[in-house]
C-alpha cells in the first residue's frame, strides 16, 4: 500500500468541492503521487483518509470495464489503495484499510468497531453441545490441532497449554493492526454490512447480507467466496472456500475448498478440507474431511465425522430429554448413513461401516468395522465386513485423492487417503478375533450377539472371510511398497489413531500431547511442524507396523526373508482377486434390479478387470 502521501492542493481541493465533495477537514485528506481529483465525486471524508491514485480501469463483469475513482461514499479514517472503484455506499466505511485493485459498490456499511476479534479467540463447544467449549477458533486451526482439543478437553493442563499458545498466536498477529482490512483486488458488491473482518487478497463478495467478526483467508489462486444472502457470524473461512446461496454460519471454521450453500445453516461446527454442505443443519459438528451432507432434512449434530456422507433425512438424536443435548458420538472415517438413518448418542460406528434405518442401543462398533448397522424395528442387526465388499467403498476410495480441490501451497490440515492403513487394519485385526471368539463361545448356531446387536450365522462366517482377504491385501501392498528390511524404526509398532486425516502412531500423537501440555511446543507452527514430520515419516512408521503384523500372521520367527515376501505377495494376488470378483457380483447384482444401464456395468467391469495390472507393481515409499 502507497505510503509517500501529500497533502491536497488548493487547486484540488476546489476541484473536488465543485463534484460535491466535503470535508470535516481538508488538511486530514492525504494523497498518494498520481492523485487526480477528476474521478472522485459526491463523497464526504471524515478523519484521516489516505487515498491511492484512481488513474486505471477495473472490471465489475466479464468483458464490462469501469474507471476507478470514489463516488457516493462517506468515509471515516479509511486507507484506500491504487486503482480502486468504490462508489453507491449507502451508510459509510469507516476505519479501515483497503488495498490496491478493490471493488466496492452498492454495500451498506463496512468499519471497525472497538474490540474487534476477527473471528478469532471464540471457544465454542463441539459434540457436546451444552459443553463449556473445547476449540478456540483461529487463523492457523487445521484438523489435526482441533481433534486434540477435542480428544483432550478434560486434560486441564493440556487444555490450559493450547489455549494460550493459540491466544498468543492471536496476539503476535494483532500487534500491528488497528482495523479491519480488505486486501488487493477483492470485490465487495450488493452487500449489506461488513463489520470486524479481515479480508484476504481476492476475495469475492457478492450479495451478501452481513459479515461480522471473520477472518477469510485466502492464498494465490485459492481465494474465498462469500455469495447472495449470506450471513457469516463470528467464523473464520480458509483458502478456495465458498460460502453461498442464503447460508447461515455462527461461531464456525471452514477449512479449505470447503462448499456450503443452498441454504444451510450451521452453528459451533468445525468443517475441514473438501466438506460440502448444503440444504440441511449443523450443531456442534466436527466435519473432519471429505465431510458432505446434500439434504434438507439432514441434521449433523454433536458428532464427529470424516470421509462421510450424509443419506436425506438423516439425523442424530443427542438430547435423552432428561439432562439435556449433551450426548455425542463418533462416525469414525469413511461411514456413511443412509436415507432417514438414525443414529442414537451416544454412538461410535467403526470405520467405514454404513448405517441404515433407526439405530437404537447407543451403537459401539469399533471392533467390526467395514460393517452395515441395520434396524428393522426395534430389532438391530449388523453384518460385520460387509462394506468391505461393495461397490460404494471400490468408488469412494477411488474418488476422494481426485477431489481434493486444495492447491499445493493451501493444505493446511494433512489428508492421508489410504484406507488400508495400520489404524483400519489394526480394527480389522481385533474385528477377525471378536468373531472367531464369538463363534468359539457359542458355537456354530443361527445368530449371535454383540452389544444388543444380532449377527446371523452367515453373516458371521463371511465377515470372518472378508476380514481376512483385506488383511492379506494390506500385508502384500505394503510389501509392495517398502524395501524387505528390518524396520529402521520401533515408533508405529503399537496401536495407531485417525487425527481427522492424519494416520499417526498414539506413541506419536501422546509424545506431542505431552510436550504442549509441558511447554516444549509453545507455538502454533512447531506443533503443525510435528503433524507434518508424523505424516512424512508415515510410509516407515507403517512399514515398522507392517513387519510385526506379516511375522505374527504368517508364524514367522526371526526376519522375514525372501521366501516369505513370496508367499505374502501370492496371498495378495489372491486376495485381492477375491476381493474384485466380490465386488463384481455387487455391481451385477445392482444391475439386476434395473438401476443401472449395461453401458454403465460394462465400464464399471472393465475397470475391475484393470485391477490385475496392480498385482505386479512395485515401487518404494
Amino acid at each position: 500500500m502507497t505510503k509517500n502521501y501529500r497533502n491536497l492542493t488548493t487547486e484540488e481541493i476546489h476541484s473536488l468541492e465543485a463534484q460535491g465533495c466535503t470535508a470535516q477537514d481538508w488538511n486530514l485528506l492525504r494523497v498518494a503521487p498520481g492523485f487526480s481529483p477528476q474521478n472522485i465525486r459526491n463523497v464526504e471524508f471524515y478523519g484521516t483518509v489516505c487515498l491511492g491514485s484512481t488513474e486505471g480501469d477495473i472490471e465489475v463483469s466479464p468483458g464490462f470495464m469501469k474507471h476507478c475513482g470514489l463516488r457516493n461514499a462517506v468515509l471515516k479514517d479509511v486507507t484506500i489503495g491504487d486503482n480502486c472503484l468504490i462508489e453507491n455506499v449507502r451508510n459509510y466505511i469507516h476505519n479501515y484499510q483497503i488495498g490496491q485493485g478493490c471493488l466496492i459498490s452498492n454495500v451498506c456499511a463496512i468499519e471497525t468497531t472497538p474490540g474487534a476479534s476477527y473471528g478469532e479467540g471464540t471457544v465454542i463447544s463441539v459434540l457436546n453441545e451444552v459443553g463449556d467449549g473445547n476449540v478456540m477458533i483461529f487463523d492457523g486451526l487445521n484438523s489435526q490441532l482441533a481433534t486434540l482439543m477435542v480428544k483432550y478437553e478434560q486434560d486441564e493442563a493440556f487444555t490450559q497449554a493450547i489455549r494460550r499458545i493459540v491466544q498468543q498466536d492471536i496476539e503476535q498477529k494483532r500487534q500491528h493492526v488497528t482495523c479491519g482490512t480488505i486486501g488487493d483486488h477483492v470485490h465487495i458488491v450488493n452487500t449489506g454490512t461488513v463489520v470486524n473482518c479481515h479480508v484476504s487478497d481476492e476475495c469475492r463478495i457478492i450479495g451478501a447480507s452481513r459479515l461480522h467478526e471473520c477472518t477469510l483467508r485466502s492464498i494465490p489462486g485459492a481465494s474465498v467466496t462469500i455469495g447472495t444472502g449470506v450471513i457469516l457470524e463470528n467464523s473464520v473461512i480458509y483458502d478456495g472456500s465458498e460460502i453461498l446461496n442464503n447460508a447461515k454460519l455462527e461461531n464456525c471454521f471452514v477449512g479449505e475448498a470447503c462448499k456450503i450453500t443452498d441454504g444451510f445453516t450451521a452453528e459451533n461446527s468445525l468443517f475441514f478440507a473438501n466438506c460440502y454442505m448444503s440444504n440441511g443443519e449443523a450443531c456442534a459438528a466436527f466435519c473432519g474431511p471429505f465431510s458432505a451432507s446434500h439434504h434438507k432434512s439432514s441434521l449433523l449434530i454433536g458428532g464427529m465425522y470424516s470421509f462421510y456422507n450424509a443419506g436425506s433425512g438423516t439425523n442424530f438424536s443427542n438430547h435423552a430429554y432428561k439432562m439435556g443435548p449433551m450426548h455425542w458420538g463418533v462416525l469414525e472415517r469413511g461411514t456413511k448413513t443412509a436415507s432417514g438413518a438414525y443414529v442414537l448418542m451416544p454412538a461410535r460406528i467403526g470405520t467405514f461401516s454404513v448405517c441404515f434405518g433407526k439405530l437404537l442401543h447407543h451403537p459401539d462398533t469399533r471392533k467390526l468395522p467395514f460393517s452395515y448397522l441395520i434396524a428393522y424395528g426395534e430389532d438391530m442387526y449388523l453384518i460385520p465386513g460387509r462394506n468391505l465388499t461393495t461397490v460404494g467403498l471400490y468408488r469412494d476410495i477411488r474418488k476422494w485423492p481426485s477431489r481434493d480441490k486444495r492447491p499445493h501451497g493451501g493444505k493446511n490440515s494433512i489428508v492421508n487417503f489410504d484406507w488400508l492403513s495400520p489404524f483400519s487394519v489394526g480394527r480389522i485385526m481385533v474385528a477377525k478375533r471378536t468373531l472367531e471368539s464369538l463363534r468359539e463361545v457359542s458355537g456354530d448356531v443361527a445368530t449371535y450377539n454383540f452389544h444388543d446387536y444380532v449377527i446371523k450365522n452367515s453373516s458371521l462366517k463371511k465377515g470372518i472371510k472378508y476380514y481376512d482377504i483385506a488383511l492379506r491385501i494390506y500385508m502384500g501392498a505394503v510389501m509392495k511398497r517398502h524395501r524387505l528390511e528390518h524396520p529402521q524404526s520401533q515408533i508405529g509398532t503399537g496401536k495407531w489413531s485417525d487425527l481427522s486425516g492424519l494416520l499417526i502412531p498414539v506413541s506419536e500423537e501422546e509424545r506431542i500431547v505431552n510436550a504442549i501440555r509441558e511447554g516444549q511446543l509453545d507455538n502454533v507452527h512447531d506443533i503443525r511442524a510435528e503433524f507434518i514430520n508424523a505424516h512424512q515419516n508415515y510410509a516407515e512408521y507403517r512399514w515398522a507396523w507392517s513387519y510385526r503384523l506379516i511375522r505374527e500372521y504368517y508364524g514367522i520367527e526371526g526376519d522375514i526373508t525372501q521366501a516369505d515376501a513370496e508367499r505374502v505377495q501370492q496371498d495378495y494376488i489372491t486376495a485381492r482377486r477375491a476381493w474384485i470378483a466380490e465386488i463384481r457380483k455387487d455391481a451385477e447384482k445392482e444391475y439386476e434390479l434395473g438401476d443401472i444401464t449395461p453401458e454403465v456395468l460394462q465400464e464399471f467391469l472393465e475397470r475391475l478387470d484393470k485391477e490385475v495390472e496392480f498385482e505386479t507393481l512395485k515401487y518404494d515409499m
